[in-house]
């Protein structure tokens, strides 16, 4: 299928570094698709694992992207709906361009150290659970999306995903001025124009205008303005979009190094990846285009910068404390765990919830200051007798081994994934974990006669085979 390209964008691209319209204009028209994905090393742990999930999305050879550790091109695209191990957590479907931040955040800053890193425009949250893959155990994500239903979909992800160092916010870039000097990295892939995706959703272009991208060009300006006070002195900001326009792109490296005084981190890529270097007109910043006709993926820019100055003024006196759970609710969360050390339960409206003991100061600052849709791990509800267990928990790494566990089928984990009763025997009495091939699903409460299916009701599978 052919995609028509305006030609006001490709009047804009003309003498670009790397632009060639004939081969930009032959891949568009071509209908040619990438599909890729990154494992999730905390829960496709080896060599063989990986191989098993890989092998059930494509018999044809899987291809490594390049600049990611864990991120694959598949020959084709598969049903990730009726894949268990998509709704396990064992992979996320991202963009492969876009997974070129592992890469930008590795020459930049040192991973071996804890870093508190925001995610400003974060949804759907391929970027933010990139990083967490790539940061260490005791560093802290800020994944935030200002529009709420986005802001949803992103929390859901994260669940999914199974870490407990993530917080999720619904917030505007603005309120992360109440932060002064918090962060060590600052994410902004800023909403823009789009054009860097018109081969894989064609109906966009007709939503693009060069009015449009003067509009996002302004809107990535006040987003940047706004979140910069959170980024401490020599903290890094990395900037990307997925668009080719030069106004969101090189004119911002420009408008980022003048008006914000921010000292560009130039990268180094192989030349066999094809991306092409490019520099900004006034202040000669370095950029790095991905155009398809000469990566595998879609269009994509990213530039990273360090902060070199600090701002003014000193941060508000904070609690850094927040309310825990009482000895007796402790003992009823700790048999569900493989590891109470490091741990700090806390209680939110009769919700257990699981903190990294090194991260609950920073989470009880953030929540003095901004909207947490979610934090950390979701426990459970506590009742008088027990807890209730919360999908989170079974998504995440922290279950213990002992946990009763139902192993499920394909044929059965799709039925339960639609919360139908899996109709599998099972000799198990009360709460069990659903497995399929050693991945938790949910829970389920076995009853003598019946399974009751707890799969949450808004993450069902709602498509037919």
């Amino acid at each position: 299928m052919s995609t028509y390209l305006p030609p006001a964008l490709l009047a804009g691209l003309q003498g670009l570094p790397g632009y060639n319209e004939e081969a930009f204009l032959q891949v568009h028209a071509s209908g040619e698709r990438v599909t890729s994905l990154r494992l999730n090393p905390a829960k496709v742990h080896n060599a063989a694992a990986a191989a098993q999930v890989l092998q059930s999305l494509s018999a044809a050879p899987v291809s490594p992207v390049p600049w990611s550790q864990y991120g694959y091109y598949l020959p084709q695209r598969p049903s990730f709906t009726l894949d268990p191990f998509f709704h396990a957590g064992a992979y996320y479907v991202q963009e492969a361009s876009s997974m070129f931040l592992e890469h930008a955040l590795r020459q930049t800053c040192d991973l071996s150290q804890p870093l508190k890193v925001l995610d400003l425009c974060a949804a759907p949250g391929g970027k933010s659970t990139l990083l967490q893959a790539v940061l260490s155990a005791d560093s802290l994500l800020v994944a935030n999306e200002v529009i709420r239903a986005r802001a949803g979909l992103l929390a859901d992800n994260i669940s999914r995903w199974g870490a407990q160092n993530v917080v999720v916010t619904n917030n505007d870039p603005r309120d992360m001025g109440r932060l002064p000097g918090f962060f060590d990295v600052l994410v902004v892939d800023a909403p823009c124009s789009g054009s860097g995706l018109f081969r894989r959703d064609p109906e966009a272009v007709e939503e693009w205008s060069p009015e449009n991208v003067t509009l996002c060009s302004q809107r990535q300006q006040r987003i940047l303005a706004d979140a910069w006070p959170a980024l401490k002195e020599n903290g890094v900001l990395i900037y990307s979009t997925c668009s080719y326009s030069k106004e969101e792109d090189e004119v911002i490296l420009d408008w980022l190094s003048a008006e914000l005084e921010a000292e560009n981190i130039p990268l180094q890529a192989p030349a066999n990846w094809h991306i092409v270097t490019t520099r900004s007109d006034k202040r000669n910043c370095e950029g790095y285009r991905f155009y398809p006709d000469q990566v595998m993926g879609e269009g994509f820019f990213i530039a990273c910068f360090r902060k070199t100055s600090a701002d003014s003024g000193a941060p508000r006196k904070l609690k850094d404390s927040l309310p825990a759970l009482s000895k007796k609710e402790q003992e009823k969360v700790f048999p569900w765990l493989n590891t109470t050390e490091e741990m700090f339960l806390m209680d939110h409206q009769g919700d257990a919830i699981i903190l990294p003991a090194n991260l609950a100061p920073a989470v009880a600052v953030l929540q003095q200051q901004l909207y947490l849709r979610k934090a950390g791990v979701k426990a459970g509800q506590l009742t008088a007798k027990e807890l209730v267990p919360d999908h989170q928990l079974a998504m995440s790494t922290l279950l213990a081994a002992n946990i009763p566990q139902v192993a499920l089928n394909k044929a059965q984990a799709l039925q339960y994934l639609r919360k139908e009763d899996p109709a599998v025997p099972t000799g198990v009495k009360g709460w069990a974990l659903m497995v399929y091939e050693q991945m938790p699903l949910g829970w389920a409460k076995i009853l003598p006669n019946r399974i009751n299916n707890y799969y949450p009701k808004e993450l069902r599978i709602l498509k037919e085979i």
